[in-house]
């Protein structure tokens, strides 16, 4: 499976693989971000249950806190 992640591909990605486990294999918390799949932001509540198929285009934005 080939995708990308903000703006660098990846290949080889075993399939089926979910928002999670995505997540997970990068080594991001997923508490402290925010997923966009396909220009589609990902509900916190979605990402165990949304999978990435071949082609996706996934941006991970970390949320910063400032003042």
């Amino acid at each position: 499976m080939e995708i990308t992640v903000n703006g660098e591909k990846r290949v080889g990605l075993t399939s089926p693989l979910t928002i999670a486990e995505l997540l997970e294999q990068l080594e991001i918390n997923p508490k402290s971000i925010i997923v966009e799949r396909n220009f589609e932001i990902v509900a916190k509540n979605k990402v165990n249950e949304t999978a990435v198929q071949d082609g996706d285009t996934i941006e991970i934005i970390r949320l910063v806190g400032g003042g």
